[in-house]
């Protein structure tokens, strides 16, 4: 398969079913999907979710991810540990357009306890489309890697 066409999603119990919605979304627009677990609602510890799907980014194995834990804060700031990674917490559209155009998120973080299933699947279908513009953003987002 395309590897455009190839995403991984994680999530923490809080969004388990959120992200099994999601996984159904996905597939339903052709992609292939990795799911990360969890794989339940029993309580376990989102980093290492978010772990999984940003090593799995940052490594170049997917080209993107989606992670969803009660708030997206966590696995947000889990995600953006690792080189390469630029994850956005969103809750909006306007959010979800400009975290592609303007800063090339190839992580989607979302809340599960924040959104409700329509608006994520809006946000998710608005990612996934919007292409990076590139040009003057391009210097931007590289300088997020320089440690400093």
């Amino acid at each position: 398969m395309d590897k455009d066409k190839r995403i991984i999603i994680g999530s923490d119990h809080a969004a388990f079913e959120l992200k099994e919605k999601i996984k159904d979304l996905l597939v339903g627009l052709d992609y292939e999907v990795e799911d990360a677990g969890t794989y339940s609602t029993t309580s376990v510890n989102y980093a290492d979710f978010g772990k999984k799907v940003a090593k799995a980014v940052s490594d170049g194995t997917f080209d993107r991810g989606i992670l969803l834990c009660g708030t997206g804060i966590g696995m947000s700031m889990q995600a953006n540990r690792f080189k390469g990674v630029r994850a956005a917490l969103c809750s909006d559209i306007f959010s979800v357009r400009m975290s592609r155009q303007h800063n090339d998120a190839n992580i989607l973080v979302m809340g599960g306890r924040v959104i409700g299933d329509i608006l994520a699947f809006e946000l998710v279908r608005e990612w996934l489309d919007t292409p990076f513009e590139g040009g003057r953003h391009l210097d931007r987002i590289l300088s997020l890697d320089e440690v400093g």
